[in-house]
C-alpha cells in the first residue's frame, strides 16, 4: 500500500483501490470512470485475444462495463472487484462468441507484446512466422481453452480469480489450465510441421 494510501486508510484490492469502488457502488460517476480507467486496457486486450476483432472485443468491453455500472450496487465483496469484472467479461465473450458462431474466433494478437525487432531485422521474419503459428495454433482450441489462457496469462487474473469467475474449485481451475496449455503446445508443434 503506498504512503497516501495508508495516510487516506484506502486499502487497495491488487490493482484497484477498494475505496473507490466503494464510492462507485454509491453511484460516484468519477470513481467509477477512474475504475473504468484502470481497466480498460486489460479488459479490452483480453476481449481482442478471445474474439479476434477490435470491434467485437471493444463491445464485450463496453457491455462489460455498462454491466458493473448497473450491478455495481449489488457487488458484496468490494474486494473481489478485478474477479467480478472478469467474470461479466467471460460472459460477454461467450456471448460474443455465440453471436458470431459462424465465424472462428481469433488467436491472441501478438501486437499485446510489444517487439523490438525491426522488419529489417534478419530474424524478423522468423519471429513473425512463429507469432503467426502461435496464433493459428490458438485458434484451434477449443473455446473454453481459449477463454481460460487469455484471462490467466493475458489479463493476468490467478488461478484462484479464474476459479472464483468459473466457479470452479482452484485444483479444477489448475488442471484445465494445465490441459489448456498442453492443448496449444500439441496445436504449435502441429503448425510447425
Amino acid at each position: 500500500m503506498g504512503a497516501a494510501e495508508r495516510s487516506s486508510g484506502t486499502a487497495t484490492s491488487g490493482r484497484v483501490s477498494v475505496a473507490l469502488v466503494e464510492r462507485a457502488r454509491t453511484g460516484d460517476v468519477a470513481a467509477f470512470d477512474a475504475l473504468v480507467e484502470r481497466a480498460g486496457g486489460r479488459i479490452f486486450r483480453t476481449a481482442r485475444a478471445i474474439l479476434r476483432n477490435d470491434a467485437d472485443a471493444a463491445d464485450a468491453a463496453q457491455e462489460t462495463f455498462f454491466q458493473a455500472w448497473r450491478d455495481l450496487p449489488r457487488l458484496r465483496d468490494p474486494e473481489r472487484f478485478d474477479a467480478w469484472l472478469g467474470m461479466i467479461l467471460m460472459n460477454r465473450c461467450r456471448s460474443g462468441a455465440r453471436r458470431r458462431r459462424t465465424v472462428s474466433i481469433r488467436e491472441v494478437h501478438v501486437d499485446d507484446v510489444e517487439m523490438e525487432l525491426s522488419p529489417s531485422s534478419p530474424s524478423f521474419s522468423d519471429e513473425h512466422a512463429e507469432a503467426d503459428a502461435v496464433r493459428r495454433a490458438f485458434a484451434t482450441l477449443r473455446e473454453d481453452d481459449r477463454l481460460l489462457l487469455a484471462f490467466h496469462h493475458v489479463a493476468g487474473h490467478s488461478v484462484a480469480e479464474l476459479g472464483s469467475m468459473t466457479g470452479r474449485p482452484v485444483g479444477t481451475v489448475k488442471s484445465r489450465l494445465h490441459a489448456a496449455r498442453a492443448a496449444l503446445e500439441r496445436a504449435l508443434e502441429a503448425e510447425r510441421r
